[in-house]
């Protein structure tokens, strides 16, 4: 495999393959028996004796903060699976306003798309690590294993969706319900990676996620004290929020539904 990944100061980086490891030297941190995310990412489709035909074929790609795994415009010759840290897509508009058009946590799968071209760059938010295949194989995966592709065009429509539904809550929602919407994906996100409990993990700054609402950074901190006022949340840090009322969050994020 040879895979080819340009970070922010614009040289390529060539990851570690899991094929040249010794194999008599058990499972590393990376190796499919003993990945965290496993239970998230595509390769669950697969039983884990079949899941070796991936590991073989996989790269680890370590991201520090600020370092681009691709940019805008970019050719795709690789997918990845997102298994630890955290991500942002943007892009940049003609008069240097930035979207962020989502985040890509551990588990999140950044592949297949009918485009040629990366329609937006990626980024790491904080120290990130991702798992590498290239396309080519990929597709040849795919063809000897279906139930790896049915997972994948599940995923593809899964994100759709949620693309969709972004859009229109975008467009229906006030400022207070966007961000009780986002607070509560975060922590159904969160609960799906296998956390317990009521505290929500921002990686993200809140530019970011005022990009990402398509609101400004004051509005968004206007949001936060509001709810935070209201008792519906607790903020002793600007990276982690007890949900303290969750039924009232999500009767203010469904207001207009």
């Amino acid at each position: 495999m040879s895979l080819r990944v340009l970070r922010h100061n614009g040289h390529p980086v060539a990851p570690a393959n899991r094929g040249d490891a010794d194999p008599l030297a058990g499972p590393a941190q990376g190796d499919c028996v003993g990945c965290q995310v496993r239970h998230l990412a595509v390769c669950a489709a697969l039983p884990l004796d079949q899941a070796r035909a991936l590991e073989t074929l996989a790269g680890d790609i370590p991201l520090k903060a600020g370092e681009v795994l691709a940019r805008e415009g970019d050719s795709r010759r690789e997918v990845f699976t997102v298994t630890a840290g955290a991500l942002r897509r943007i892009r940049l508009l003609a008069d240097g306003r930035r979207l962020v058009a989502g985040f890509l946590m551990p588990g999140d799968f950044i592949g297949f798309s009918g485009a040629t071209h990366y329609r937006h760059s990626i980024e790491a938010i904080v120290d990130s690590e991702l798992c590498a295949f290239s396309m080519q194989d990929m597709r040849t995966l795919c063809s000897r294993y279906p139930e790896l592709e049915r997972e994948l065009l599940e995923r593809a429509c899964v994100e759709l969706d949620a693309t969709r539904d972004n859009l229109m809550s975008l467009a229906r929602m006030t400022p207070l319900e966007r961000l009780a919407s986002f607070l509560l994906d975060m922590h159904a996100r969160r609960r799906r990676q296998g956390y317990s409990g009521d505290e929500v993990v921002l990686p993200m700054s809140r530019t970011d996620i005022a990009d990402y609402l398509g609101l400004t950074v004051e509005t968004v901190s206007r949001s936060f004290t509001r709810l935070r006022q209201d008792g519906l949340i607790a903020t002793d840090d600007p990276h982690r929020v007890a949900l303290k009322d969750r039924k009232r969050l999500a009767s203010l994020a469904e207001m207009r539904e």
